[in-house]
């Protein structure tokens, strides 16, 4: 946990623990409804159970954070909203202090995460959306990074595949439901040929290359509909809206001997039908943004995940320098 959410403990040992007015039990300890302007110069104003924070408290730090929310043994546990000093904000569910379980984290750049947290990363299933180009990205999430199934949504297609570690990897289909067709393959793994380097990760040599087998129409039971950006969401199926005269359009193309022409049209629309290079302002924005987030967030994060992470947020840059509190 980040110094800015290291709060000052509270308990009943004989040390000065600041300014207190409030409630207090048979053993003269801090408990129900209680004011304190700790030694360090921060502030709580909540409820208190047998000399510690329990209950419903709002913690104000001197450097301009503050969490109001619930706590458990002098630790934010339950629901709470976390205000960073540098305009960040998480509001969701908290556990020994550490995020855990629902909530949305906003980013200093405007991106979002919504979904599912584990001791402090993103962990299970999340959106991240990012905020300068309305990109999403709907998936499996593991100790911060991308992985598993997952869908990235493009204003006019999609890609439907597998993250392995923060990478796309494996097989995988682009879907142009203005096209009525998919273009199905895989992200190979393959040697960087120039200098170019994953973000966030120095020592990486190898980026994603995307190599394309086969390209045909949408089948009425496999379209997919398009999807306006929105929270976590779980799909019962792959189907699209594709209007009559689009359908029969893409179906006469796909059926006539004019296939050159018909892939050109396509290969030029978005991606190359042999083979395309990661677009880093789709499936990497956040190395775009990285350095912005670099000099702007200053919530690096005690855990090493070295998570290659859509927005450049690492897990590091969203909570500086945390340190756990002793109960």
């Amino acid at each position: 946990m980040s110094d800015d959410e290291a709060e000052e403990i509270e308990e009943e040992e004989g040390v000065y623990l600041g300014e207190y007015e409030g409630g207090r039990n048979e053993r003269d300890e801090r408990h129900g409804y209680g004011k304190a302007t700790l030694p360090n110069g921060d502030t709580y104003e909540g409820m208190y159970q047998n000399g510690k924070r329990s209950g419903a408290g709002l913690y104000r730090f001197k450097n301009g954070a503050r969490y109001d929310g619930m706590y458990e043994d002098n630790k934010r546990h339950g629901q709470g909203i976390f205000y960073y000093p540098d305009g960040t904000v998480y509001e969701g569910n908290w556990s020994g202090g550490l995020r855990y379980g629902q909530g949305k984290y906003t980013y200093i750049n405007g991106d979002t995460y919504e979904g599912e947290w584990r001791e402090h990363l993103r962990h299970g299933r999340g959106t991240y959306t990012f905020a300068a180009t309305k990109l999403q990205y709907i998936g499996n999430w593991k100790a911060g990074k991308m992985d598993g199934h997952g869908e990235l949504l493009h204003p006019h297609h999609r890609f439907i595949g597998f993250w392995k570690d923060g990478m796309v990897i494996g097989k995988g289909r682009y879907v142009f439901s203005n096209s009525g067709c998919q273009q199905i393959g895989e992200y190979l793994a393959t040697p960087a040929m120039t200098d170019e380097k994953l973000p966030d990760d120095e020592d990486s040599k190898v980026i994603p290359r995307w190599k394309a087998t086969l390209i045909e129409p949408l089948l009425e039971e496999a379209k997919v509909p398009e999807v306006t950006p929105g929270p976590v969401e779980e799909k019962e199926g792959l189907k699209v809206n594709v209007t009559e005269e689009d359908r029969s359009e893409t179906m006469t193309k796909v059926d006539s001997h004019d296939d050159d022409r018909t892939l050109k049209e396509i290969q030029s629309e978005d991606i190359d039908q042999k083979e395309v290079e990661v677009n880093h302002q789709d499936l990497d924005s956040d190395n775009n943004m990285n350095a912005s987030n670099n000099n702007n967030n200053n919530n690096d994060d005690e855990e090493n995940s070295e998570a290659i992470n859509p927005d450049g947020n690492t897990e590091e840059e969203e909570d500086e320098g945390e340190k756990d509190i002793e109960a």
